[in-house]
């Protein structure tokens, strides 16, 4: 997401580079053109923004927002590509609205998925959008894995995470009776479907100019006869060498159970399909960043994740050390997402947000969003109000 501020109708004019005609006073405009948010009583144009919002998803949409309740006389404009909103990271994502019990203490996100979880719940009630206070077990399947258990139930501690507790295995049935585990750390979280229907850059500890690398990830459904194996949010104790959170089971709304999602190299920047593939953005990926240097520092674990994508029986085999009733005829292959995943030249996957601005004439009017995957959709609020924040004092509104 970039937002662009304009105070030369020059400005606005590169912003939206060659997008043809001007759009009706319509609640839908034609693809790729401006949504109008504008406030203040001037009519919107697509010649003439304050502030013009790039991209449509969540966060594009909660600093629209934002500004807009900050500064209701800016006249506002969200392009997006597509023909209508919320349709690539934030209309694939699990649904889950995070705790922060997982991220490094003092970083961006630590501090603005606490935030924003508080103030999605908020906002959820205000505005009367369903949710389902479910739970949350982070399961230690494996003796090893108690330790980094227990270091994560003190980073949650540290991010100031409610309602985390250490449970042991014969507590795991009261939770979850079909779930097996060696120790668990019980935590309560929110599920919540449809919202709308993570200083700056040098806080992110990240090496100049990083690139992003698409990671599509796989989710399998489990048939609805056997939902009832699930009651709430069951999760792996997390790989620390990576930002990705493991496969896991996650009751939606609708009362189904989702299963996943895996981490799988993409080589198309919306390959939601195994088979996508797009010479351009693989050779971007390939040159522009450190992704070869990523490939062989954690081949065996892309082999890995790239197998069980291939095979049920390979996933059906992980799942089933949390609850070992569930067989391959049990599930049915389901959506996928792509996770936009900034990546360094190291060949380091970035764990923080990362914010910076442009420079020069054009550019020190722009404030990018460059690195937003899993929790921007449950920080999206508090990343707003930061957003804004640096906007009025960047721009001097």
């Amino acid at each position: 997401m970039v937002l662009v501020l304009r105070y030369l109708r020059g400005a606005c004019g590169r912003v939206r580079g060659g997008l043809p005609g001007g759009f009706a006073a319509a609640c839908r405009p034609a693809p790729g053109r401006p949504w109008p948010l504008c406030q203040g009583g001037r009519r919107a144009s697509t010649r003439s923004f304050d502030v013009v919002i790039i991209g449509g998803g969540i966060v594009g949409l909660a600093s629209a927002r934002a500004l807009i309740l900050r500064h209701p006389a800016l006249s506002i404009g969200v392009l997006e590509k597509e023909k209508d909103l919320a349709v690539h990271q934030t209309g694939h994502n699990s649904g889950v609205i995070h705790s922060g019990i997982y991220y490094k203490p003092e970083s961006l996100k630590a501090k603005l998925c606490v935030q924003g979880a508080a103030l999605i719940y908020e906002y959820c009630n205000q505005k009367g959008i369903s949710y389902k206070q479910c739970g949350k077990l982070i399961v230690a399947v494996e003796q090893e894995e108690i330790p980094r258990l227990q270091a994560l139930y003190e980073r949650g501690l540290q991010n100031g995470v409610q309602g985390l507790r250490l449970i042991q295995q014969e507590d795991i049935k009261k939770k979850e009776p079909y779930c097996r585990g060696e120790e668990v750390q019980c935590q309560y979280v929110v599920t919540c479907a449809g919202l709308y229907s993570d200083r700056i850059s040098e806080l992110s500890g990240c090496n100049p100019d990083p690139q992003i690398v698409p990671f599509r990830g796989d989710y399998l459904l489990l048939k609805p006869e056997k939902c009832y194996l699930v009651k709430g949010n069951i999760y792996p104790v997390p790989d620390s060498r990576f930002p990705f959170l493991g496969v896991h089971f996650t009751p939606r709304m609708d009362g189904s159970i989702w299963l996943g999602p895996n981490a799988v190299l993409a080589f198309k920047r919306e390959g939601y399909k195994p088979f996508d593939f797009s010479a351009r953005d693989v050779m971007d990926e390939i040159i522009k960043s450190g992704l070869i240097k990523l490939v062989f520092q954690n081949f065996s674990y892309g082999v890995n994740e790239m197998y069980k994508a291939c095979f049920l029986s390979a996933t059906v085999k992980h799942l089933q050390k949390f609850i070992p009733e569930i067989t391959t005829s049990d599930i049915l292959r389901g959506p996928a997402g792509v996770r936009a995943q900034a990546l360094d030249r190291d060949g380091n996957l970035v764990e923080d947000f990362v914010f910076d601005g442009g420079v020069g004439d054009i550019g020190n009017r722009i404030l990018h969003v460059r690195n937003a995957p899993s929790p921007a959709a449950t920080s999206s609020l508090a990343i707003s109000g930061m957003i804004a924040d640096e906007v009025q004092q960047r721009f001097k509104l």
